[in-house]
């Protein structure tokens, strides 16, 4: 099994590299202390929310060689400690499942969510060195309903050469504040993207089947 990052067209590689930077503006929130980050409060306004992510995020990566390098241990041990506090990962795997989610046990629910963790972390860790100090996120006006429990924000990613890419996320409201489990990048969601990578493993081989296969990718 090959798990891609973005399906084709001839601007394939320009489209993974923009949908690997708007991965990294939520991945990389690492490497500096509690005391010396900004915080971020997942009860703002969705856009406020997504914008103290994103700049923090790149500013992170902007200031470290080590993340730039993409140090794999270090990525995961900042997403365990600041990225999944403001991402639900459990319902982004849920939803790439989709109704092979409902014939999953907890135990393998569990290990498929730290798999495909993994491979998100595998997969995008490489765009790190591509940011630079001219990469920006750029929030859009906010069309939705803030008072809703569900909503899209828009936002534009500027690079040093080449035009601004839209990007989107999909915001879910829990009790603890604003959560991301979805993004979108010139069209391509990455639920999507992946439930039908993971379908088609999941037919072949069953649950564990897929397990096994991400956890060898990882490897």
């Amino acid at each position: 099994m090959n798990l891609r990052p973005a399906a084709g067209g001839t601007a394939l590689q320009s489209r993974m590299f923009t949908w690997l930077l708007a991965v990294c503006a939520v991945l990389a929130l690492c490497l500096h202390t509690v005391a010396q980050a900004q915080s971020v409060d997942p009860k703002a306004a969705p856009n406020a929310f997504v914008q103290a992510v994103g700049d923090k995020a790149l500013q992170v990566v902007k200031d470290s060689n080590a993340i730039r390098n993409g140090d794999r241990s270090a990525i995961m041990h900042a997403v365990d400690q600041y990225i999944l506090p403001y991402v639900n990962l459990e319902k982004t795997t849920r939803l790439a499942a989709g109704r092979y989610w409902r014939q999953a046990s907890p135990e393998q629910r569990q290990q498929l969510t730290d798999a495909f963790k993994g491979t998100l972390v595998r997969t995008y860790s490489g765009a790190l060195s591509r940011v630079d100090d001219k990469t920006l996120l750029n929030m859009l006006p906010f069309r939705g309903d803030a008072n809703a429990d569900d909503v899209v924000v828009r936002s534009s990613l500027t690079q040093a050469n080449g035009a601004p890419v839209g990007v989107d996320y999909r915001l879910e409201k829990t009790s603890d504040g604003w959560k991301i489990y979805d993004l979108n990048v010139e069209g391509i969601w990455l639920i999507q993207n992946y439930r039908n990578q993971f379908s088609q493993q999941i037919e072949q081989t069953g649950i564990d089947g897929l397990i096994q296969a991400l956890n060898k990718q990882n490897q």
